[in-house]
């Protein structure tokens, strides 16, 4: 035979909020935001280059991702900053379109020229997160493989 208790209530769990959280965690130290991030030159806001190409979500580099492949290396003949940054996005622009499902990591690959003989095969990453801390609409970062 079965009992019931009719004195406790299930109520669906309830996300944690700020304070829940900072009573388990602690308060949060210290925050860099990327609007931080971009002032400081530690990101570069390519958002409209990206729309450009199609790509409906803020779009950014990192500093070595820029100075490595956008920026054009002295003494490098045929290249300019626009279309090495156009190759970047439109190659972002492709991982996305031939990605498979639900991931927020796509790796993207192009070959870049940093000298005046062959092209060379870069390996990136692509990272779809909130654009900021308290504006969760998706961004995306491209960034070196061992960048975070």
């Amino acid at each position: 035979m079965k009992t019931q208790n009719t004195n406790t209530t299930h109520t669906m769990k309830e996300e944690p909020t700020q304070a829940d959280r900072e009573s388990f965690f602690g308060g949060v130290i210290y925050a860099y935001s990327r609007s931080q991030a971009v002032a400081d030159g530690v990101q570069v806001d390519v958002t409209k280059t990206a729309q450009e190409a199609g790509i409906k979500f803020p779009m950014f580099l990192t500093r070595a991702v820029f100075d490595n492949y956008v920026t054009v290396p002295e003494g490098v003949t045929g290249q300019d900053e626009a279309g090495r940054l156009w190759d970047l996005v439109w190659m972002a622009r492709f991982a996305i379109l031939r990605s498979q499902g639900h991931t927020d990591r796509l790796p993207v690959a192009l070959y870049v020229r940093n000298d005046n003989h062959r092209a060379k095969l870069v390996k990136l990453i692509a990272v779809c997160s909130a654009l900021e801390m308290d504006d969760p609409q998706p961004a995306l970062t491209l960034m070196m493989t061992d960048e975070d």
